[in-house]
């Protein structure tokens, strides 16, 4: 984002004022008229489901948004966590949620990028950081996703409790806890210990708040992937994504190869690479394997992204920052089929892909002893 945005720092450093106001009016006429609206979809799941289970006595896995099949998915400690927006009208929880993004958009900008050198510097990242499609899907939906990044990125900081905040993102929601494996896998068992066992803490916590639903997510919602939704439908953009709109062939089988060849080639390049490329190809990693990464899911490319902007490559900084704004799968939204839906359709999951390939080739070797916390601030 600092190369794309060169010459528009330039102009706002000479005419600071009015262009960084005209760089926000621009950016908020973009995302307010441009992508598609989520109307808090996935906010009033949350709010639903908590309201119903403590005001009126339901189940989490019972309630449904009216009209529609969608209901809550993640395991009941995120339910428990939520607990909160039993407190709150629907307005409130809206606001409740846009501060707790805005905050931790804050913090992920911060940690991956580092310091600005100027107030100019923050506003033109901003600017651009809202603009990437699965931030402002994040905020529209009123998702927790950044939220569980900036759990993960900022785990280092706790010092001697280190890990205790990937594993409660873990228990949160399954996707980070390939972040669990990833300590383990470079030597820092101790962070990878405590990430575990904060994950089984908080999950025994949700069972026993919970028991019935947790019977039912562990044992039958965990593994219907249809109860998300189809995971044909173009927004998933995973590896199971792209076998799914080819018409599955092979069945799982040919998935899980797939899942274990992309398994592989992580747990080798992770040891092999620094801290920093090593959480960026985590991310990466677990947006190809999971079964279903909606767009909004790939807030876990951010980290990689940042890494490329880091390393000086403009020209794919440029291209990779622009194809995660252009929301250009929607394009085969309706029909995915021939060469070029193959193509489109996927656009994201290829660039994964290429991150994942690219991406070792950016760090040199991991300097620092094994067990060494992770440090994602320059």
């Amino acid at each position: 984002m600092r190369a794309i945005g060169a010459l528009t720092v330039r102009a706002v450093r000479r005419w600071p004022v009015p262009s960084v106001l005209l760089l926000i009016c621009a950016t908020a006429l973009f995302t307010a008229t441009v992508p598609l609206f989520r109307d808090w979809f996935d906010l009033y799941v949350y709010w639903g489901t908590v309201h119903s289970w403590v005001w009126h006595g339901g189940q989490i896995y019972d309630f449904v948004i009216p009209g529609t099949q969608y209901g809550f998915t993640y395991p009941p400690f995120a339910a428990v966590c939520m607990l909160p927006l039993a407190l709150m009208s629907s307005p409130v929880a809206v606001c409740a949620i846009l501060v707790l993004n805005v905050a931790a958009s804050a913090f992920i900008v911060r940690t991956l990028l580092g310091r600005m050198t100027d107030w100019t510097g923050y506003a033109v990242v901003a600017c651009l950081f809202i603009l990437l499609e699965p931030v402002r899907d994040t905020f529209s939906f009123g998702q927790v996703n950044l939220v569980l990044l900036a759990l993960v990125l900022g785990d280092s900081r706790l010092g001697r409790f280190s890990g205790v905040a990937t594993g409660v993102a873990a228990a949160f929601k399954l996707t980070p806890a390939l972040f669990i494996l990833y300590l383990a896998l470079t030597g820092r068992r101790r962070q990878a210990g405590i990430a575990g066992a904060t994950a089984l803490a908080a999950t025994a916590l949700g069972w026993l708040l919970a028991p019935g639903p947790s019977r039912r997510y562990w044992g039958h919602e965990l593994w219907n992937t249809h109860r998300v939704g189809v995971p044909a439908y173009v927004s998933n953009q995973s590896l199971r994504g792209v076998l799914a709109r080819l018409g599955d062939p092979g069945g799982g089988i040919v998935w899980a190869l797939a899942v274990l060849a992309v398994l592989c080639a992580w747990a080798v390049l992770v040891r092999r690479t620094d801290q920093r490329t090593g959480i960026a190809l985590t991310g990466v990693a677990a947006c190809l394997i999971s079964p279903v990464t909606w767009v909004h899911h790939l807030v876990w490319l951010l980290p990689a992204l940042a890494l490329l902007i880091r390393s000086g490559r403009r020209t794919a900084s440029v291209i990779a920052y622009v194809m995660l704004c252009s929301s250009i799968v929607w394009i085969w939204r309706f029909d995915a089929s021939g060469p070029l839906g193959f193509i489109g359709s996927n656009a994201y999951v290829w660039l994964a892909v290429w991150f994942l390939v690219t991406l070792p080739r950016l760090a040199a070797p991991d300097p620092g002893p094994a067990g060494r916390p992770l440090q994602f601030t320059p």
